[in-house]
Parts: C-alpha cells; sequence; structure tokens
C-alpha cells in the first residue's frame, strides 16, 4: 500500500470511527440502512413553485392553503362520489381556514357536535391519504403537539377492524364531549396543509405594488420548508434593508406610487412625516399631476410625496452611477442630461420637452446634489431602516433562504434571465475588474450582494458593495432585471411613450430555443435531457396567447399576474407549478375574490391545471437530491457495518 492509499484508509478510519458515536454497534447501523432504503423508495414530496407574488397576500396565502388545487383534488380522490360539491366546498374551507369557518359555522348551526363529527371523520380520512407519502417519523414531527398522540393512533391503526372502529370513535366522541373539537380541527386541517406541499420554492418578487409584502414574508418564515430566488424587487429591499439610500428612495417611490405608504409606516414602523413635511412646502402650489397615486384614493398630499421622492432618487441615483463608472450607466444619469432652464431633457441625441418642469430643490449648476432638507430627510429614513426589527427579520430571512438562481431535482430556478449576447452567447459582464459570464456571474454577484450583507459599514468598500446591490435592481447586466435600462424618468417627464421602452435582454429572443436551453442547463451543470429552467419575471400574456412553455417544455414561465395590476394584462391571475412524484403540472389561476367569501360561501380560486411532464416511473426519493444524499449515507453505513464485522472499529454496546 502506497504512502497515499495508507492517509486515505487512516482518514477513513477516522471517519467511520466518529461515526460509530452515533450508530454504535451492527444492529443500529443495520436498523438505520434498512431505514434509509426504505425512505428512498418513498414517493418523491411534492414541490410547489410560486413567482412574482408582488404584495398580494390573500391570494397568495390562499393558493398556499389549497396547494394551487391539491388539497381539492385529494378530497376528490378520497371521497368520489361519496360527498356532494357543497359537501366538499366545505371540507376544502375547513381545511384552507379551519378557526375562521367554525366561527362563522357557530352562529349558523344549531348542533355544532353533529357537524364536529362528520367533519372530524372526513379530515381523518384526508389526512390519511396525504400522510401516507411519507415516513411515520416525518408525519409525527409535523404534527401539533397538543395532538401528536391522538392523530398518530387514528390515521394509523385499521380502521376496518371493529374493535379499531370503535376505539376511533371513541376517541373522537371524547375530543368533542370535552370541548376539544375546535382545536382538534384546527390542529388536524393545518397538519393535511403542512403535508400536501413538502418544499415550497418562491421564484423571486415577494415585494412591491401589492399593499401586504410584510405578512407575506411573516408568512413565509413560519414556513416549514421555502426556498427563494430573489427578484428585482427582493433584492430593491434588500438593499434598503441595508441602508442603500438609491434603494431606499426607490421603495418609498414604488409605495407612494401605488397608494402603500401603509407598508412602510404601519408594516415596518417607518415615520413618514418628515418627508411628508417638506413635500407639502417645496410642493404646495404644484398639482404633481403626472404623480399622482395608481389607486381611486389619490390627494394632493400623496402626490406631493411622491414627486418629492421621485426627484431624491434621481440625484442619489446620479451620484451611485457616477461613482461606479463600471456600471457603464451614464445613459441613465438623466438630470444630468436636463437642461432645467429650457425645460428639455437629451435622450439619445433627440431633446424631448418635459412635461413637468417645476423642480424647486434642483440647483440647475448641480442637479445631484441634495438639498440640506433632503439630505437630513434621507439620512434619518436610513437610519429608519437599519432600526426597523421586522424590516431586519425580513432582510435576514431573505439572505439565510435566498439566492440568485438554485439547482433543486435537476431543475434551474432564477428569476430573470442569464445575460446573454445578440448572437445568443454567454455575455461577458465586468464586475470588480473581473470579466465573468453565466454562472461564474452570478456567483460573484450574489457574492458582492451578501458581503454587502454581512460586512455592513461606512467605509468606501462597502459603499461600493451597497450600490451593487442597487445595479442588481435596475442594471442593464443585472440577471434579475433583464433589461437595458429603467425608464422611471422618462415615464414621469416625457410624453412620448417611445422613450418608456425598455429594451429586454437577449435572452428573452433566444430562451424560445431549446439549444439555447440547453447550453445554459449545461452551464449549471444540469443534465438538458431530463431538466427544466423555472423562470418568473415577464408577464405572459394568455389573453394575447402567449404561452408560459417555451422551448418544447424545456423552460417555463410562471409569473401569469399574481399582482392585481398585471391582470388586465395577462388576463389571469398567476401560474403555479407543481412537481410531484407523477411530474410536472402547470396551473393556472383566475382571481382571487376575498378571504371573507371563501370562508362565507367557499369561493375557491377556480384553477385549471395541465400536465406539461410526465415521468414513465413514478419519481422515488431515490431519484432526488435528497435521495444522492441519503445514498452517500447508506454507502458509510455499509463501510461502518463492515468495519464491525471485521472487527476494526469495536462496538459499542454499552
Amino acid at each position: 500500500m502506497s504512502g497515499l492509499e495508507k492517509e486515505i484508509a487512516e482518514q477513513e478510519k477516522k471517519y467511520l470511527t466518529l461515526l460509530s458515536t452515533k450508530f454504535k454497534n451492527i444492529g443500529e447501523t443495520a436498523t438505520e440502512i434498512i431505514n434509509l432504503q426504505a425512505i428512498m423508495n418513498l414517493p418523491k414530496g411534492t414541490e410547489h413553485f410560486l413567482t412574482d407574488i408582488h404584495g398580494e397576500y390573500e391570494a397568495f396565502n390562499h393558493v398556499l392553503k389549497n396547494g394551487s388545487g391539491a388539497v381539492r383534488q385529494k378530497i376528490d380522490e378520497v371521497f368520489g362520489d361519496d360527498l356532494n360539491t357543497f359537501e366538499k366546498k366545505e371540507l376544502a374551507t375547513v381545511i384552507y381556514y379551519p378557526k375562521e369557518k367554525i366561527e362563522f359555522l357557530g352562529k349558523e348551526l344549531k348542533n355544532m357536535d353533529k357537524w364536529y363529527k362528520t367533519i372530524i371523520y372526513r379530515l381523518i380520512e384526508v389526512c390519511s391519504v396525504v400522510s401516507s407519502k411519507y415516513t411515520s417519523s416525518k408525519v409525527r414531527k409535523a404534527m401539533p403537539k397538543d395532538f401528536s398522540y391522538i392523530i398518530q393512533e387514528i390515521i394509523y391503526e385499521r380502521k376496518e377492524l371493529r374493535n379499531k372502529r370503535e376505539y376511533i370513535a371513541n376517541i373522537i366522541d371524547t375530543i368533542i364531549s370535552i370541548g376539544r373539537a375546535k382545536d382538534f380541527v384546527i390542529a388536524i386541517s393545518n397538519l393535511i396543509q403542512r403535508l400536501i406541499i413538502d418544499r415550497l420554492h418562491i421564484v423571486g418578487d415577494i415585494y412591491d405594488r401589492g399593499p401586504s409584502p410584510h405578512l407575506i414574508m411573516d408568512t413565509l418564515i413560519d414556513y416549514h420548508n421555502v426556498d427563494i430566488q430573489w427578484g428585482n424587487h427582493d433584492i430593491l429591499w434588500m438593499g434598503a434593508g441595508l441602508g442603500s439610500k438609491a434603494c431606499i428612495a426607490n421603495v418609498i417611490r414604488i409605495c407612494a406610487r401605488y397608494g402603500n405608504n401603509d407598508i412602510l409606516e404601519d408594516g415596518y414602523g417607518i415615520n413618514l412625516l418628515p418627508l411628508a413635511a417638506f413635500a407639502m412646502e417645496k410642493y404646495a402650489n404644484d398639482p404633481c399631476e403626472h404623480f399622482k397615486i395608481k389607486t381611486n384614493k389619490t390627494t394632493p398630499l400623496k402626490a406631493q410625496i411622491h414627486k418629492a421622492i421621485t426627484i431624491i432618487q434621481m440625484k442619489i441615483e446620479g451620484n451611485v452611477i457616477e461613482r461606479n463608472p463600471e456600471f457603464d450607466m451614464d445613459h441613465r444619469n438623466m438630470f444630468r442630461k436636463t437642461d432645467f432652464e429650457r425645460g428639455i431633457v437629451t435622450i439619445d441625441g433627440v431633446e424631448y420637452e418635459l412635461r413637468d418642469k417645476n423642480f424647486p430643490t434642483v440647483d440647475i449648476n448641480n442637479p445631484l446634489k441634495l438639498t440640506p432638507e433632503e439630505s437630513e430627510i434621507m439620512e434619518n429614513l436610513r437610519l429608519a431602516f437599519l432600526r426597523s426589527e421586522r424590516l431586519q427579520r425580513h432582510i435576514r430571512f431573505l439572505f439565510a433562504k435566498g439566492s440568485i438562481y438554485l439547482r433543486c431535482n435537476s431543475n434551474l430556478l432564477y428569476h430573470g434571465c442569464i445575460p446573454l449576447t445578440e448572437d445568443g452567447k454567454l455575455k461577458d459582464v465586468y464586475v470588480r475588474g473581473q470579466k465573468v459570464k453565466g454562472r461564474k456571474y452570478l456567483d460573484l454577484a450574489e457574492k458582492i450582494c451578501r458581503e454587502a450583507y454581512f460586512n455592513r459599514a461606512n467605509s468606501a468598500k462597502e459603499k461600493l458593495n451597497c450600490d451593487y446591490v442597487w445595479y442588481m435592481w435596475c442594471g442593464k447586466d443585472s440577471p434579475m432585471f433583464g433589461k437595458d435600462s429603467m425608464k422611471t424618468f422618462e415615464r414621469y417627464f416625457v410624453e412620448d411613450k417611445a422613450t418608456h421602452t425598455e429594451k429586454k435582454n437577449h435572452y428573452y429572443t433566444f430562451y424560445n430555443e431549446e439549444t439555447t436551453c440547453d447550453m445554459l442547463l449545461e452551464e449549471f451543470d444540469l443534465n438538458p435531457k431530463i431538466s427544466h429552467i423555472v423562470n418568473g419575471h415577464v408577464p405572459v400574456k394568455v389573453k394575447k396567447g402567449e404561452s408560459p412553455i417555451k422551448a418544447n417544455g424545456k423552460l417555463y414561465i410562471i409569473d401569469g399576474g399574481f399582482s392585481r395590476a398585471y391582470q388586465p394584462e395577462t388576463g389571469i391571475a398567476g401560474y403555479t407549478l407543481i412537481y410531484n412524484s407523477y411530474g410536472l403540472k402547470l396551473v393556472s389561476h383566475a382571481p382571487f375574490e376575498s378571504t371573507e367569501k371563501a370562508i362565507k360561501e367557499g369561493k375557491d380560486i377556480i384553477s385549471s391545471s395541465r400536465i406539461v411532464n410526465t415521468s414513465q416511473n413514478r419519481i422515488r426519493v431515490k431519484d432526488t437530491d435528497i435521495g444522492k444524499e441519503l445514498q452517500n449515507q447508506i454507502n458509510d453505513l455499509k463501510k461502518l457495518l463492515n468495519a464491525y464485522r471485521k472487527g476494526i472499529i469495536k462496538s459499542n454496546d454499552e
């Protein structure tokens, strides 16, 4: 045996000795091998993909609870024609909103005990089916502590035996008689929800436009298994949470634009009064016509706040662009291109008249300079964002559970795009003096964003890192943005809509081609024959005949319009993707009316699904990423078992 072989053998013996402290003898080791091997042959857990939620908490929460129709499908499987449509709707609503439904029915029904008995039996049947694809250990860990023992007894007993039927009936009668029926229904309904979806993927854009992204984040933090691929709207809020004034100004402007200042003030405790007082003073006689908010609840003050923060944003962004020549964004330093005396702006060599020429806070000789009042307001806002405990908790979670891209079970997930050249090749991007492309570019971009979070300080380097987070929001080669420029200035100040067009990256030309998708999958070390790309960011205009399925099923765009602002354009209210042991299923959703109607009337989201990729053989745990990890564990345990049998390692039977 060579010296290297001896060294490897010694290292392996050290590892197996360490492993033996957990599995102390032949019996324990063999039992674990049998257990893991059994798990490998269970059906894979169901993955649920959502994207571009944009603050629409009620619709998001409902889709999460109904598993994109999976709950109703299980009810149909279990009961078939034994229950009528009303009974199935009622059972589904109980699973979605058990507490609220019970409280509603408590005012409507005279005999709640009878209702409890019926609904509990039905819930047990559904729970037994949804738990059957998991190990009893995993189901037990998901159970609520108060009812763990009881639920185990109920769902794992052989109900066809007479003695067991009477045993279970007695348990249910006792639950009702001692006044614990409501709590039990809530517990088992939540367990069903928990087991319907094994893993949740959020493919970007939780924030902006809708009214409640903070509630979505609270829900995700408590979710049992979730990952997030950052969208450009998410990275904007992450940058704001890091104290980037450019990101903060954008966040406030978007909230103002959509009438969502409550997110900042009530959701995150950020005081906007100084900004409001400043806006009232500086724009007192300004109608702010082009800054009226996108709701029917517009007021002069809201428009004034909107304009005030927009002007501040233009100044701050101009400074960011000038101190980061690497960004190559001089074409977006719009205040440098504006002649405030003449009231015109020059874009691509063409002069356009400004439709708003009132700039009381702009120094025409130094247009990027903040006034003392603006500087004070922005510094106070920066401190408010940094001191918001709830926002910082959400930002921590986004960094902990998020990334620019994810490879999971032969699927490649990212929100926006992989920058490509005009001939469809991976585009070289200069970052920190390095020329990178494809996966290396995304890895380096993510590294800089993480450094901005974990090494927060006021040093020049960390300031540049925060600037880079802003670049990820709107930069011309940002994989999260995917366009040449964000035309914020033009939309506010230039009448000609031709100037508002944002040119998409060449990725969006080539993503229809299988060869392009194969190239991207190979770039991320995935097998193009079995792998897929899951994408968001660009709403699919269904009503114009656009399909979410690209490149003959190699790529799926699942932004279908969760955001109400996009629904007139898309014609639906969002796509979700389900990946279970039978394959991939794309689900489209009609608009969600309200939680109240769901509870009172059983109004579900009307969803239609189509199978887009079916596996010839049912997909097992052994076919997944977790299966690969389990196989490695099995291999190590077999080595340990062999070492015990050969006496290389002594068993510890004490």
